[in-house]
Order: structure tokens, then C-alpha cells, then sequence
């Protein structure tokens, strides 16, 4: 089985919608450009922020294949499959795997949540591990979800040859610290990595295929020369990292505190409409720089509380219209925010701007 670098910070990014709801594909490629010229290490398609829930099968792979085709090979992808079945789910990763994604966000079933025992979990989480082309990145987030996944459930997944880390939503430094203390003998993976030591995705491997140009001068006509080639990319240099049992924030206000507690980065919502502002964070904290790291934390976690938290997926996009990316409307049922919410999410990013 394969496993995957997830250091550093990751957008949960949306999902663009025209006004009469179909799926804006183009707005994709455009959001998706422009997160691959940041410093972010990837990006989540699918995710809870991409309303992976209102997005019928059809819709999702399209969405997981304009998505894959317009980001930056070096960007870590990461496509959210979770379904309500075992099956429906494991059909998404390997729709993801065929796209060339290098992991797969899974949620737990919520639909029979009085039924979800720890037993039930557990027997889900394993069956999609089984059978999933892709690794695995478990997925808490207890306010979609009505209810969290066991630390101790955790823990034991942890030890899933497919199975390689965690995103942890609920917000808790306790739970993110007992998670990495749970998970710190868990089996130890080889992944690829850049000789800096960044993530080497499936997509630097290989490499798309550029078309030659066809343009041939006068001089090669001339001597009968009239093959046009592309030169031949150079070959990419890897190393490998021993990486345990990776255990990822998934709040925008709890990233300083989360990395303190040992987490290894953050897929964060809130950096769909701020990547910079949410990879200061990182950056400071990385050069050991803490009195700045938390005061990059303080810079976002009232505009992250306010719109992530209390407006939802309608206020983020409306913050990603603000900051330069398209957001637009949410699906139905959900409801736009208000003028004055839009304006209030404008004070709050008047700052922090991207």
C-alpha cells in the first residue's frame, strides 16, 4: 500500500456554482490556477467546503477530473470520497485514483448515525482501507457528522497498512495531542520525497504529455529535417522519509495550538479564501518562530470563526468572491448571506487580503 507526505497547509476549496446551480467548471480550473501559484502544500476537492453532499456521482467525477487536470503537479490532491456505503465510497476513490490523486478524505457514514457503534465504524473504515487504490486520510468532523470518531478507534486504524493519518475538525487540542500520542508507535511508512523533503505526488512522476510544437524553420525543410519534438523533461530527483501516523487540524482557529500539540499541518476551509494568511501560520511556526506564529493564528480567528464557523459554506464563498477567488452561491437548500453579513465578511478580510 502506498502512503503519502501531508505536512504543512492545505485548502478544503469550494465548489463553484452558475446562478441556476449548474456546476461552473471553468471557475474551477480558474481557483484551481490559482492555489497551485501559492506556497500551499495541496488542496482537498470534495471536501465538506465543496459540498461533496449536494454534488450527485456524475457531478463529483467531473468535478475530481477538471480539478485534477488544472492544479500544479507538484500540489499534493487529495479528493474527499466519503459516501454512506462502503461500496459507493471505494467507487469514488477509484474513480480519484484513475485521476491520478494521491489520497483519498473519508468521513464516516451519518445517515444511521444511532447505529454507527464503534464496531460499525471501524468495520466501515477497514472495508474502504481494503479496497481503496489510494491511501487513506480518516476524517472527524463532528458538526457535520453527530457524532466523533473514538481516539482509541483511531489509534487502532492507525495501524491499517492503508490507512495513514487523520483530519481532525472538532477543534480540540486535547483530542489532536492524544491522537499523536496514541498514533506515535503506530507503523512507520517510506514515502517519496523532493530532496528539500516535500511531498513528491503521483502527477511529478509523470508527467503530462505537452504536445510538440510544430513549427519546423526553413533551413531544417530545407535538409529534409521535418520532426518536431519537445525536449525530454529532466528527470526528477527523490529521496525517501520514514513518516508515522500523520494527524492534521482541521480549524482555522486551533492551527498554532494543534502544531504545539504535534500535528503535522492543516486542511483548513478558511484557506480557500486566505491560503497565505493560514500558510503564515505554518511558515513562523516551521522557523521556531512561536511569538510570531501565534500572532499570525490571532490575525485570522475571528474572521475564521465568524465565517467559517458561524456563516458556513455561503459566507466562504462570498469571502472567496472578496479575495480574488470565485466562490459565488451555494447549492439549495442553502441560503446566501445577507447584505449585511456580506458586509461584515468584508470588514473581517479587509486585512487579509490575498
Amino acid at each position: 500500500m502506498k502512503s503519502m507526505l501531508i505536512e504543512g497547509m492545505f485548502a478544503a476549496v469550494t465548489t463553484p456554482f452558475y446562478p441556476d446551480e449548474r456546476v461552473y467548471f471553468r471557475k474551477i480550473e480558474a481557483n484551481m490556477a490559482r492555489y497551485s501559484r501559492s506556497l500551499l502544500a495541496g488542496v482537498v476537492v470534495l471536501g465538506s467546503t465543496g459540498e461533496a453532499i449536494l454534488l450527485d456521482d456524475a457531478e463529483s467525477a467531473e468535478v475530481l477530473r477538471v480539478a485534477a487536470e488544472a492544479t500544479a503537479p507538484e500540489k499534493v490532491l487529495m479528493a474527499g470520497v466519503g459516501r454512506e456505503s462502503v461500496r459507493a465510497t471505494v467507487e469514488l476513490a477509484e474513480i480519484a485514483a484513475r485521476l491520478s490523486y494521491d489520497a483519498v478524505l473519508v468521513r464516516p457514514p451519518s445517515y444511521y448515525a444511532g447505529q454507527m457503534s464503534s464496531a460499525a465504524v471501524l468495520h466501515y473504515f477497514r472495508s474502504v482501507a481494503d479496497r481503496s487504490p489510494l491511501p487513506v486520510l480518516l476524517y472527524n468532523i463532528p458538526k457535520c457528522v453527530p457524532y466523533q470518531i473514538p481516539v482509541e478507534l483511531v489509534a487502532e486504524l492507525a495501524a491499517h497498512p492503508n490507512i495513514f493519518g487523520i483530519k481532525d475538525s472538532s477543534g480540540n487540542i486535547d483530542r489532536i495531542r492524544a491522537q499523536v500520542e496514541l498514533t506515535r508507535n503506530a507503523p512507520r511508512r517510506t514515502v517519496n520525497v523532493t530532496t528539500v523533503f516535500e511531498a513528491v505526488t503521483g502527477r511529478m512522476l509523470t508527467p503530462r504529455v505537452e504536445a510538440a510544437s510544430t513549427f519546423v524553420s526553413a533551413g531544417e525543410l530545407a535538409v529534409g529535417v521535418a520532426v518536431a519534438t519537445a525536449p525530454p523533461a529532466p528527470a526528477l530527483k527523490t529521496r525517501t522519509k520514514e513518516v508515522g501516523f500523520q494527524v492534521l487540524c482541521g480549524s482555522g482557529s486551533a492551527v498554532f495550538d494543534s502544531l504545539q500539540a504535534g500535528a503535522c499541518g492543516a486542511i483548513l476551509a478558511f484557506a480557500a479564501c486566505a491560503p497565505q494568511a493560514c500558510q503564515e501560520i505554518y511558515l513562523a511556526w516551521k522557523d521556531h518562530d512561536l511569538k510570531l506564529a501565534e500572532e499570525k493564528q490571532q490575525r485570522i480567528a475571528g474572521a475564521n470563526q465568524r465565517i467559517v464557523g458561524a456563516l458556513g459554506i455561503a459566507g466562504l464563498k462570498h469571502a472567496c468572491d472578496f479575495n480574488g477567488y470565485f466562490g459565488g452561491r451555494a447549492r439549495a437548500p442553502l441560503l446566501p448571506p445577507t447584505a449585511e453579513e456580506k458586509a461584515e465578511i468584508e470588514r473581517l478580510l479587509a486585512e487579509i487580503r490575498n
